[in-house]
C-alpha cells in the first residue's frame, strides 16, 4: 500500500468521477475515513441530461441522481457549497474557501471544468451558461417564458439545448463562427448534416459569423453579429467550451497547463495524489501524449484505476489506454463518435448512407483509423472501438467493418 488503509482519503469534486471514485475506493477495500468536497451544494447527479431531458422537463431532479440507492452506505463526509482554494501538499492539507483546512493521507482532485465565459455577456440579466444543475433549472425556467434564444457556439451543449428548446416550441437562434457545427469532433460534412437536421425542424443556424457585442443595459435585448447584422432575443446560451478547474491548485508544484498532468494510470507529481474526469491530462500510453478528455465514459474509465493506483501505489495497476466515446441527443438522433475524429479527417461510409436516419461513418488520418461517427448503429461503433484499441489500420478498419 503506498499508505495505510486507515488514512484519510480527501476527494474533491463530488460529480461524476469524485463519485465513481469514492465507489472504487470502498469497493476496493478501503474502509478509512473519506471526505468529500464539493463547490456545488448538491449531493452528485448525472450532467449529460441536463441540457437534454431535464430541459425539456421530461425529468425533474429526482431523476438526476447517479446513485438510486442513495449515498449511506458509502459512509462518506459529504462538504457541500464549499470549495477548495488551496493545496499544500508539504503538510497534505487542502484549504476551503470558508477558512477550514483539510489534512489527507491520499487526494483524489475531480474538480472537473466550467464553461468558459464570454467577457461582454458577465452581469447581464438574460445570459446563460449550462454546467451545473443550478444553471439548468434557470434556463428551464426562462425558456418557460417563450421567448427568442440565440445559443451562441454550436458544439454538443450549444447542439443540444437548441433542440430541446426548439422540441418545447421556443424559436431558436444559433450562431457559430466555424463553418459548421460540431467541426472540430465531426468535421465539415457531418456537422453539415447536424445542421440540416436542425434546420428541418425549425432550427435557424447562422454559421461562419461571430459575437460582435450584446444590446441591453441590464437584460439582454440583442446579439450584434460581426457580419453587422443583430438578433433580438430574450435569452442568450454561451456555450463555447469549458476549463478545467485548476485554479485552486496554483502554488501547489503541479503541472496544471489544460488540466492536471497523469501518468497513465492517473498519478501525478505529488505522492498520495491522483486526478481523474475533466480536470485531469492523463498520458496516452500508445502516443505519448497527454489528453485530457471531457466525456462521461473517461471519467467513469479514470476514476476506477486512479483509486486503485492511490490504494495500490505505484506499479499497481496497469496504464490505461483509453478510446474516448460519446454520444449527444438531439431530437430524435443519438449521434455516438468513438475515437477522436477531427476536422480534415477522411470519411468513409461503410453502412447507410448520409442521408438516411442510420448510418456508420470511418475516419482516417493518414493511414490511421482515427474514429467513427454512428447514427443509429451502436454495435457496430462497439466493433470500431476495439479496433481503435488495438491500432487498426483505416483499410484494415474499412474491410472488417464494412
Amino acid at each position: 500500500m503506498s499508505f495505510e488503509v486507515s488514512q484519510r482519503i480527501v476527494v474533491v469534486g463530488a460529480s461524476l468521477a469524485g463519485l465513481r471514485a469514492i465507489e472504487a475506493l470502498r469497493r476496493l477495500g478501503h474502509d478509512g475515513e473519506i471526505i468529500a468536497i464539493s463547490a456545488e451544494p448538491n449531493l452528485p447527479y448525472d450532467r449529460p441530461p441536463l441540457s437534454k431531458q431535464f430541459l425539456t422537463g421530461e425529468w425533474n431532479d429526482d431523476r438526476l441522481s447517479l446513485r438510486r440507492q442513495g449515498y449511506d452506505d458509502l459512509a462518506v463526509d459529504w462538504r457541500l457549497g464549499v470549495a477548495a482554494r488551496s493545496l499544500d501538499p508539504g503538510s497534505r492539507c487542502v484549504e476551503l474557501d470558508d477558512g477550514s483546512r483539510v489534512e489527507y493521507g491520499g487526494l483524489v482532485i475531480a474538480t472537473g471544468a466550467a464553461s468558459r465565459a464570454l467577457p461582454a455577456a458577465e452581469g447581464l440579466a438574460g445570459t446563460h451558461r449550462l454546467r451545473s444543475l443550478d444553471d439548468a433549472r434557470t434556463l428551464r425556467t426562462a425558456l418557460a417564458s417563450g421567448g427568442r434564444l440565440v445559443v451562441v457556439g454550436a458544439g454538443f451543449i450549444g447542439m443540444e439545448v437548441a433542440a430541446s428548446a426548439r422540441m418545447r416550441g421556443v424559436e431558436v437562434v444559433v450562431v457559430e463562427a466555424l463553418e459548421a457545427p460540431l467541426v472540430r469532433g465531426l468535421g465539415r460534412t457531418l456537422g453539415e448534416l447536424v445542421a440540416a437536421r436542425h434546420r428541418e425542424r425549425g432550427v435557424d443556424i447562422r454559421c461562419g459569423v461571430g459575437v460582435a457585442g450584446f444590446v441591453g443595459r441590464q437584460r439582454v435585448e440583442a446579439v450584434e453579429l460581426t457580419d453587422g447584422s443583430s438578433i433580438e432575443a430574450a435569452d442568450v446560451l454561451v456555450g463555447i467550451g469549458v476549463l478545467p478547474q485548476v485554479g485552486w491548485l496554483a502554488g501547489s508544484g503541479l503541472d496544471v497547463a489544460n488540466g492536471v498532468l497523469c501518468d497513465a494510470t492517473g498519478a501525478t507529481t505529488l505522492e498520495h495524489v491522483v486526478a481523474a474526469g475533466d480536470v485531469a491530462r492523463w498520458l496516452d500510453p500508445r502516443s505519448g501524449a497527454a489528453v485530457r478528455h471531457e466525456h462521461w465514459t473517461s471519467a467513469v474509465e479514470q476514476a476506477g484505476v486512479a483509486a486503485a493506483r492511490l490504494l495500490g501505489g505505484p506499479g499497481s495497476v496497469e496504464p490505461l489506454a483509453q478510446v474516448s466515446y460519446v454520444w449527444s441527443d438531439q431530437f430524435d438522433m443519438r449521434i455516438a463518435i468513438a475515437g477522436e475524429p477531427a476536422s480534415g479527417d477522411t470519411l468513409h461510409v461503410t453502412h447507410g448512407r448520409l442521408d438516411e436516419e442510420r448510418f456508420l461513418a470511418l475516419m482516417g488520418r493518414s493511414e490511421r483509423f482515427v474514429g467513427a461517427v454512428s447514427l443509429g448503429r451502436p454495435r457496430l461503433l462497439s466493433l470500431c472501438r476495439e479496433l481503435l484499441e488495438r491500432g487498426a489500420t483505416f483499410e484494415e478498419a474499412i474491410r472488417l467493418v464494412g
